[in-house]
């Protein structure tokens, strides 16, 4: 059997995010798998654009790598005790493509914040999202990665035993909920 897809989606634009250094130790600890990245940099969604142009292309590879993807690790920042705007945004767009294609796919939200909660309601945000567009959400173990500046060493690993051993659980709950 080949290794299965997982799409990675950091709600992150900037490149040496927290959240980007949790996901990349999502992904490695998934094991063997095709890997995509997705690219959250779309325009905001605006009806008008889309009745102009329709989905604009980046929309539409972010809907292609859906459609391939056997599962999905979601690495979500807080700010402001919500979730970003990107990632915000990339459900706005997603809801428009049509097909429903995050209907029954396997989701873990795990999250990286400089707070106290380590982003825990920036996780519930995205999974209220999420539900609503009929994704199977991995339940827990949560993880949440509170003061995140002091949580990864200088080589992007987690500091916290504790933590790398639920990151591992949660990918191997992810893994297993692939059908």
């Amino acid at each position: 059997m080949s290794d299965p897809t997982l799409l990675a989606i950091s709600g992150s634009l900037r490149k040496g995010s927290f959240n980007r250094k949790l996901l990349a130790l999502a992904v490695e600890a998934f094991g063997p798998a095709e890997v995509l990245e997705a690219d959250l940099d779309l325009p905001l969604y605006d009806g008008d654009l889309e009745d102009r142009v329709g989905l604009p292309e980046g929309v539409k590879a972010l809907g292609e790598q859906l459609k391939q993807a056997d599962a999905i690790v979601i690495a979500s920042p807080e700010y402001n005790k919500g979730m970003s705007g990107v990632l915000k945004n990339a459900t706005d767009w997603i809801s428009r493509i049509p097909g429903g294609l995050l209907k029954g796919k396997p989701v873990a939200i795990i999250a990286a914040s400089a707070g106290r909660t380590g982003g825990e309601t920036a996780r519930f945000m995205v999974m209220s999202n999420l539900l609503q567009l009929q994704a199977r959400i991995v339940p827990g173990p949560a993880v949440l990665i509170a003061g995140a500046q002091d949580a990864f060493d200088g080589e992007g690993k987690l500091k916290d035993e504790s933590s790398v051993k639920m990151l591992g659980q949660q990918m191997e709950a992810l893994r297993a909920a692939m059908v």
